[in-house]
């Protein structure tokens, strides 16, 4: 630690403007003396001044002479294109209106989100056109691939409606390119999400000159994070290659920190929670004002003196009211809006209630706020290893990716499995590997019923340019099978944020 030395000369000043000086350069001298020492700490989730010895065995971090073990001193994770930070925390899930449907499955319960991101915006047209023409371009022989990623366009269909026009426009032309993507299936958007983390990555690792632009990737050989992590990418080196304390060139590993977790679809609890945006609702630790929509208040339109009258989100308001009377439209879209369009919420993010309803990564159950835990809410759990051959080689489908295989599925845990139902006899041990989902919820088709629930219907939430106000309410819920797909239905990605939840 530095002496500071402060040289102060004073002459014919009144008394108490000395002593004001005298305090002022004290307490200037101790800011200084306590940021030399450390005293102030180290705010931002980076190691500080962690040094460059090992505080277990004494060696040296980055020291070829013993073995160049590596350690990054001040690690912070970048914001991934298109994403905005959500400070987590506490906050009250579920219902906040009058449960209309009368379906009791959105009971209010008291949950914690962790710090994660999410996108600023729904994925638009244009956004999932560029997937469209990447899976073209890398797959030129595998047309099943490009077809089995394609919206429904069909969705626009109506029996009763001219709505022709929107399945040959809406995701083509480019008057729409940025309107919230639909007719995506819950399956699709996954996908999506996968591609997007896999480009993201890869252009990282070409900004840094680690690798470079192969546009004849193709086949088994396609960048993704977790084959080129497993050495299994064989693509064109950049000029600018990682090395390791030897000053050896080496491939980019997940210790070093340059990559980013994957984008995905968020979970429900993460979706209600940055829908609120209770950041703006704080006063230290207590929340002044709990919300009834993404912004404040019970009221759906501007109160503002510029834009008093106008709707704050793409909504029905009444029968056959889609947009408001011509020389005066109050939302100015018939049917969805671009996804900068409206207000943001608290958090910067846009279309949060109205325009489409968005899908999220739970699987439905009625209950759900009640089982789940308090931390990081989820019911959709199916853990997976990645498959290896006879020699321990991992292997790759024809598409490049890695297989994965499950090994353990909780989507319907304590929720329909043997445990939670009422079986009578002396044999049900016996029964209990065979019992599913199906058998705790009501699937008699052939009886003109069923409850729909079963392991693989997914939640949206939202509410649409077709809805009424009720589900614009961030903790109402829907749920619809993963292959499903509507007109009023997209989506928009998270991902992980590690280390400190509070954020740069």
């Amino acid at each position: 630690m530095n002496n500071l030395v402060i040289f102060v000369s004073i002459k014919n000043q009144p008394e108490i403007d000395i002593k004001m000086k005298f305090k002022a350069i004290f307490f200037f001298g101790l800011a200084i003396l306590m940021a030399g020492c450390g005293l102030l700490g180290n705010k931002g989730g980076g190691f500080g001044n962690r040094g460059s010895v090992s505080k277990t065995t004494g060696w040296n971090y980055n020291d070829p002479d013993n073995g160049g073990f590596q350690a990054d001193d001040d690690y912070q994770q970048e914001l991934g294109p298109g994403l905005v930070f959500i400070e987590g925390g506490t906050f009250t899930m579920g219902r906040v209106e009058q449960d209309v449907m009368h379906n009791w499955n959105n009971l209010p319960r008291r949950v914690t989100v962790a710090s994660f991101y999410m996108d600023e915006t729904e994925v638009s047209n244009l956004d999932y056109r560029e997937y469209l023409f990447w899976l073209r371009r890398v797959y030129p022989n595998n047309p099943e691939k490009y077809i089995s990623a394609l919206p429904d366009t069909l969705v626009w269909r109506e029996e009763l409606a001219y709505n022709e026009p929107y399945i040959n426009n809406y995701l083509r032309h480019p008057a729409y390119s940025d309107y919230p993507v639909v007719g995506v299936s819950w399956n699709q958007a996954n996908n999506y999400c996968k591609w997007r983390t896999d480009r993201v990555n890869e252009q990282i690792l070409i900004n840094r000159g680690v690798i470079s632009h192969d546009n004849s990737q193709g086949g088994q050989n396609v960048f993704t994070t977790q084959t080129y992590l497993a050495g299994m990418y064989q693509g064109v080196e950049g000029d600018k290659p990682i090395e390791d304390a030897s000053g050896t060139a080496r491939r980019v590993r997940w210790e070093d920190g340059l990559l980013l977790p994957d984008y995905r679809l968020p979970t429900e609890a993460e979706w209600e929670y940055a829908a609120y945006g209770l950041i703006g609702n704080t006063d230290g630790e207590l929340l002044t004002e709990r919300k009834l929509y993404p912004w404040n208040g019970a009221y759906l339109r501007h109160d503002g003196k510029k834009d008093r009258g106008r709707m704050m989100a793409n909504f029905t308001r009444g029968r056959g009211d889609m947009m408001g009377m011509a020389g005066a439209l109050n939302d100015n879209a018939d049917i969805t809006a671009p996804v900068f369009s409206y207000e943001p919420n608290d958090y910067g993010l846009y279309c949060m209630a109205g325009n489409v309803n968005e899908w999220v990564a739970d699987v439905y159950r009625p209950l759900n706020q009640i089982d789940v835990n308090e931390f990081q809410p989820f019911r959709g759990n199916v853990f997976t290893q990645y498959r290896r051959d006879g020699n321990g080689n991992l292997v790759r489908d024809e598409y490049g990716r890695l297989i994965q295989d499950t090994i353990a599925d909780y989507r319907n845990f304590k929720d329909g499995d043997y445990s939670s139902q009422v079986i009578e006899g002396p044999d049900w041990k016996a029964l209990k590997e065979q019992l599913k989902t199906e058998d705790m919820y009501v699937q008699a088709q052939e009886e003109g019923f069923t409850s729909l629930i079963t392991d693989n219907v997914r939640v949206y939430k939202g509410g649409s340019w077709k809805d009424r106000p009720y589900w614009l309410i961030p903790g109402t819920r829907r749920y619809l099978p993963e292959e499903g797909a509507s007109s009023d239905l997209g989506f928009r990605c998270a991902m992980t944020r590690v280390g400190s939840p509070e954020g740069f």
